[in-house]
């Protein structure tokens, strides 16, 4: 097969949740366990770091990446959905698995994804750790799917399980609480292996602890130690907000990891991290590891940004950035997916953009996936709301619209689902 061929079997045989939802979602990591089995176990082959949330934790798998990169150390990522290229989803040292190992992992297994009736994600979950292994990483960061307790990553015994916070998202899967969702992702912590958990909540903290002491694994939250006030003091590749959050969490993260440098490790030696690796690696994650949609400018004249904000913590969080800047109007082009309250969400967005000292523009479209909501669907939920904005169903014209009606002292956003931001991203590549 070809490349293009290896992805047209992808796509069209095995279940694919960013693109058909929750018919694509198996509530079973049996399927995952024979698969690696099969495989010859490539995920005991190779150290690794699990990190789970609801938000921030593809921000922080990047950081921990770079920042391994920057040591010196041969690193594999494992993150998803991707945006623009499949390949984007595994990485060695920002380099993406070439399309050869896509095509040849493929064809060696297909008879197996047959038999085990694989989904998607398993699959791609098989290649990455087969790629890992057989490149003999030093060490993967593995940002976890879905949830935690169930995702396909969950077969990997790290050296640290991080949990970056809770929030209200996938609640036909994992539940409609803070403290059910929070069980779900807890159940990536393993017997004896360190936790670190980002953000201290009120409703969440219990079941954590709870978790943890069941596990004996060594828990700490990344608040109660670490506060970032000023982000360019260590990056000015992502400016968002809420990577505070998201910078405390790597920074006790490494704490917990050079905790365990005088332990040996699979036979392997301790992980060591130096002052000057640590601060590279913040500062160059983009350069690093090619991280994209988080608060990426795409134009100028007017400032155009991308930001994937597609839930209340995130949404909130973005209207934090956006009070911080000095814009006169807002252009917002912005497009949801179907199978999610989307009604709510564009309610929240609204009320909060109303805070906001400046004239806003709405532009609705839609992501190119079939999850995505029909624009026109989106345009009468909004005007519901009170909300008039002109519909385009490709992203790409709805940026034009929006670009070409903004002037310099204008911003232009667009947000919504993560799959409307890779839209946006193919445009300009």
């Amino acid at each position: 097969m070809t490349y293009q061929e290896t992805l047209d079997f992808m796509y069209s045989q095995l279940p694919m949740y960013h693109r058909i939802g929750a018919a694509a979602y198996k509530a079973d990591i049996q399927p995952t366990i024979d698969m690696m089995a099969a495989l010859g176990n490539p995920e005991r082959k190779f150290r690794s770091i699990h990190v789970a949330g609801t938000n921030g934790k593809g921000s922080v798998s990047h950081f921990l990446a770079s920042i391994l990169q920057e040591a010196g150390y041969k690193v594999g990522l494992y993150t998803s959905p991707h945006l623009v290229d499949f390949r984007e989803r595994i990485r060695i040292n920002g380099e993406m698995i070439p399309q050869e190992d896509v095509v040849d992992f493929v064809e060696r297994n297909r008879g197996m994804f047959a038999e085990l009736k694989l989904s998607f994600f398993e699959m791609t979950v098989g290649m990455a750790f087969d790629y890992f292994a057989r490149q003999k990483v030093d060490i993967a960061v593995v940002e976890v799917g879905m949830g935690g307790r169930l995702d396909s990553t969950n077969v990997i015994t790290p050296l640290l399980s991080v949990i970056t916070n809770i929030g209200l998202d996938h609640t036909q899967f994992l539940g409609d609480t803070l403290e059910k969702i929070a069980g779900e992702k807890a159940g990536i912590i393993k017997d004896g292996v360190p936790v670190v958990i980002g953000e201290t909540q009120e409703e969440t903290m219990p079941v954590f602890m709870q978790k943890a002491t069941e596990h004996n694994a060594p828990i700490t939250f990344a608040d109660q130690h670490y506060v970032v006030d000023d982000i360019s003091r260590y990056t000015e590749e992502l400016t968002g907000e809420y990577q505070k959050h998201n910078i405390a969490t790597v920074l006790e993260a490494l704490e917990v990891l050079r905790g365990l440098q005088d332990k040996e490790s699979q036979g392997r030696k301790a992980i060591e991290l130096t002052p000057t690796a640590i601060k590279q690696g913040l500062a160059k994650v983009v350069t690093n590891t090619h991280l994209h949609g988080r608060w990426e400018t795409i134009g100028r004249e007017p400032l155009t940004i991308c930001e994937t904000a597609h839930n209340e913590p995130g949404i909130r969080a973005m209207i934090g950035k956006l009070a911080t800047m000095d814009f006169r109007r807002l252009h917002l082009v912005y497009g949801c997916v179907n199978d999610k309250d989307f009604r709510s969400i564009l309610k929240l967005l609204s009320m909060q953009l109303a805070t906001l000292d400046a004239e806003l523009v709405w532009y609705f479209s839609q992501p190119s996936v079939p999850r995505g909501l029909e624009v026109e669907d989106l345009q009468v939920a909004a005007r519901e709301l009170g909300i008039e904005g002109a519909a385009y169903r490709d992203v790409k014209d709805a940026i034009a619209a929006a670009r070409g009606d903004a002037d310099a002292k204008d911003l232009v956003l667009v947000t919504g689902s993560i799959f409307l931001v890779a839209d946006a991203l193919g445009s300009v590549k």
